[in-house]
């Protein structure tokens, strides 16, 4: 089991803005009145591309698949959240909670994929959750540590703990279960998707501990990252807003691993932070501001992170 990959699928927008279904509960998205639909669309496309630039200079294989206009999914940008892929030829699909991300699911996708060589041998499709309005909305719910088979998730309105608990029987992983929460308002709320404020690197983590208003599920968050060797580093919930836990540790040319983030979220990290990650990996960083205001997610949910087998 590998816990990183060279191979990214990312999807190109055609019509990125601010989703207003999303917004309920993602507190991170901005409208930007001042700025026409065009221009963040054409913005957003200008970070994707030199995003996609950065990673193909490194040596990651990044499979860009466009969007098309045939549905209006202002976040298909953030593929993780629809599907997975595994690397034992599984692929799991996911329920989404807001309507308009449920279009973002393309079979065409997974075809890309086989005709580029990849196996694909069995796909779990929790997607009839929706039906009941119950979501698990992928590696964005979901922060796994593959190697050793641990996933991570912070429940929310899109991480049902049973549809958790089933993904991590069918998937052969030990479930650790916790909330996360930001202020917001004056107020604690849940944090949408975990890999807003955790991340598992091969040798660390890097988490929001603070956001984890729990004790008793801290410390067994702390215990199973320490149990596993995980060097800890620990954000603020300041940090989180820049998107410093919304990180993903990759392959590039000769296996080099590198933490991908971007240029916000660098820019909040302490030196000491940043040294100490420099320990673990190489960083490389891109300039996202567009996408993280409107889309209010990163770095890390633009990546699916294929493990598929090669036929």
């Amino acid at each position: 089991m590998q816990q990183t990959t060279n191979t990214i699928l990312m999807i190109r927008p055609i019509n990125f803005r601010m989703n207003e279904q999303t917004a309920v509960n993602n507190y991170y998205q901005k409208v930007l009145n001042t700025v026409l639909p065009q221009t963040v669309n054409a913005k957003a496309q200008q970070e994707f591309d030199s995003y996609v630039e950065k990673l193909r200079g490194i040596g990651v294989n990044v499979i860009v698949v466009n969007d098309t206009n045939e549905f209006d999914t202002p976040d298909s940008i953030f593929p993780n959240n629809w599907v997975s892929f595994h690397e034992n030829g599984d692929v799991g699909l996911y329920p989404m909670f807001a309507e308009n991300r449920r279009l973002e699911r393309r079979e065409d996708i997974l075809e890309t994929l086989e005709e580029q060589g990849f196996e694909i041998n069995n796909v779990y499709d929790y997607t009839s959750a929706e039906d009941e309005h119950v979501f698990l909305e992928g590696t964005g719910s979901l922060v796994l540590d593959r190697v050793n088979r641990k996933a991570y998730c912070a429940l929310s309105a899109r991480a049902d703990e049973d549809l958790f608990i089933e993904f991590c029987e069918d998937f052969e992983y030990t479930p650790v279960i916790f909330t996360a929460n930001q202020t917001v308002n004056g107020q604690r709320k849940a944090i949408y998707h975990t890999n807003v404020m955790m991340c598992i690197g091969e040798t660390f983590a890097v988490i929001c501990l603070s956001s984890i208003d729990d004790k008793t599920e801290c410390k067994n968050v702390i215990s199973h990252l320490k149990e596993d060797d995980k060097d800890i580093i620990d954000i603020t919930e300041a940090q989180v807003t820049n998107f410093a836990g919304n990180m993903l540790q990759i392959q590039g040319l000769n296996q080099e691993r590198y933490l991908i983030m971007s240029d916000a979220a660098y820019n909040s990290l302490t030196k000491n932070q940043i040294e100490r990650l420099e320990k673990h990996t190489k960083i490389l960083s891109s300039s996202l501001d567009t996408i993280e205001a409107c889309g209010g997610g990163s770095a890390r949910c633009m990546m699916a992170e294929v493990f598929l087998p090669k036929s």
